[in-house]
């Protein structure tokens, strides 16, 4: 009798942890200032395109984990943290997932800094990255003084950089704030999408 509930116990199996599979591409998005967590409009509308054009291969989306707030130095430094250190995850766990780096705003910064920091070796597992509305101009450096950030030198043939015409913190000269929120109805999202399914 003891036997037979040992061996009827054996067959009640513990559940096992399983990975999730690593997806074809993952999106690794980083969102403007002040927007609620996750990958913001931008980025959101970003990964839907991108979806549409690679068919039936597998997306699996990443939001930077930062607090996207106006404290510009420590807030995009933390979003530089966990870019870097979901990109070497990913790297390590998912060698064939392609990645595709994006960022919009303060996001745009972040990813900036990222691709500067990152290790050499895992650049060959970055796609593509794609940039809207980044800090280029005087009127971003007086937001927060310092050096502005550009893409680091491994990816800046992988990378788009979009710009609305006026958008003050990327264009210089721009006057319009209501530009640097255009990148979905500019179609520049889109064209951000396609520029990295070509890569893919």
């Amino acid at each position: 009798m003891i036997a037979a509930v040992i061996a009827a116990g054996g067959l009640i199996g513990v559940p096992t942890a399983v990975a999730a599979p690593c997806p074809d591409v993952e999106v690794v998005f980083a969102r403007g200032t002040t927007e609620p967590p996750g990958v913001g409009g931008v980025g959101q509308a970003f990964v839907d395109s991108l979806r549409s054009q690679l068919g039936g291969r597998s997306v699996g989306v990443y939001a930077v984990n930062y607090p996207a707030t106006n404290d510009f130095v420590r807030s995009s430094a933390a979003g530089r943290d966990d870019t870097i250190a979901r990109v070497q995850a990913m790297a390590a766990q998912c060698p064939t997932t392609k990645m595709v780096l994006g960022g919009f705003s303060q996001g745009a910064a972040v990813i900036d800094l990222a691709t500067t920091a990152m290790p050499p070796q895992v650049a060959d597992h970055v796609a593509a990255a794609a940039v809207f509305g980044g800090p280029r101009t005087a009127f971003a450096d007086s937001l927060s003084p310092g050096p502005l950030p550009s893409i680091g030198p491994l990816y800046v043939a992988k990378t788009i950089e979009l710009c609305v015409p006026n958008d003050p913190i990327c264009f210089e000269g721009g006057w319009d704030m209501r530009a640097h929120n255009a990148y979905v109805q500019t179609g520049m999202v889109n064209q951000a999408a396609a520029f990295a399914a070509s890569r893919i």
